[in-house]
């Protein structure tokens, strides 16, 4: 369906937990409390929302969290979503520590492509970004099963001060067929206190490694990033700045929160609360209603630029990555 200013809201972003093996401090830093199992739908729930979503024009859906493999049985929510009428492609965002159990689970159930994060390639910066050491030897374990199970890849590193002199690094992964992005951090949550360097500074830091580096001609997936290309890369380099460069114009996305709130733009505390509803007796046309209004009412674009305007003060893994 289309928002009030005509943009074709296609990508349904579904946070199946707000919890995490992981303790980012920009999403989900130590001493956060978790919401109730009871607050969390349950998939039958994600399920019949998401057939409503498709319903609207919903095409593309990606599982997210906090951190979606630490949830029971995600795998069945996975070829449920992919079963679903109308929904084309199912994907899914993860810190990449859990894949080597699921990922072959992952592919019978027909996921259509994985980003994996990663901030940096120096195992003691990762253990004091994410709170566990050998993250980085996982996520190469990771990477390397995907493309041996021909599931699409692609890393996604947040933006740090800490981590830039790693960012030459990170990008060697596209040295090896797998694409990279870069994303500006969030001045959300905890992110909103951090510093981060801006998608100007990174692509300064990324020429120096890759003088060639030029616009790609292609575009990969249905996000926002600008793809770089370089006669050393085998993939592109992607940098996705939504704080210092606003896409909104073209943004075709939603969220649906671990707790059942669509939620239209991640700068805003603003949203419907689907859950009172489904567990309310409900029945299609009243949620398709609701849901129909919230889309509608999608904001015009962000303010990330000014701090002051920003009304979302949760953490990104409450949210949904």
């Amino acid at each position: 369906m289309k928002d009030q200013f005509q943009r074709n809201i296609d990508y349904l972003r579904v946070s199946v937990t707000d919890r995490c093996n992981l303790r980012c401090k920009y999403c989900m830093p130590n001493g956060v409390c978790p919401v109730t199992h009871e607050e969390v739908l349950r998939y039958d729930e994600v399920l019949r929302l998401v057939r409503l979503f498709a319903r609207l024009g919903i095409t593309h859906v990606r599982v997210t969290g906090g951190e979606p493999l630490v949830r029971k049985d995600v795998v069945e929510l996975v070829a449920g979503l992919k079963q679903t009428e109308g929904i084309r492609t199912v994907s899914m965002t993860t810190n990449g520590t859990l894949l080597p159990k699921f990922g072959e689970e992952l592919q019978k159930a027909g996921l259509d492509s994985v980003n994996i994060s990663l901030d940096t390639t120096d195992e003691d910066l990762a253990a004091a970004i994410t709170g566990q050491s050998g993250v980085v030897a996982l996520v190469e374990e990771s990477v390397a099963l995907m493309q041996r199970l021909n599931i699409p890849v692609k890393l996604n590193a947040v933006l740090l001060k800490e981590t830039e002199a790693s960012m030459a690094n990170v990008a060697r992964f596209a040295e090896r067929g797998v694409p990279v992005r870069f994303i500006e951090l969030m001045p959300i949550g905890s992110g909103a206190g951090m510093a981060g360097l801006s998608s100007a500074e990174a692509l300064l830091a990324l020429r120096r490694a890759y003088p060639d580096l030029h616009p790609a001609k292609e575009h990969l997936g249905f996000g926002p990033a600008r793809y770089f290309e370089s006669a050393r890369l085998k993939a592109p380099i992607g940098l996705i700045d939504a704080v210092s460069h606003r896409f909104c114009a073209s943004c075709n996305r939603v969220r649906l929160t671990s707790t059942g709130v669509l939620k239209p733009c991640l700068c805003f505390d603003e949203g419907r609360a689907l859950a009172p509803l489904l567990r309310g007796g409900a029945d299609d046309e009243a949620l398709l209603f609701a849901m129909r209004a919230c889309i509608y009412k999608k904001p015009l674009q962000h303010c990330f630029d000014a701090p002051e305007g920003v009304t979302e003060h949760k953490l990104m893994s409450q949210i949904g990555g």
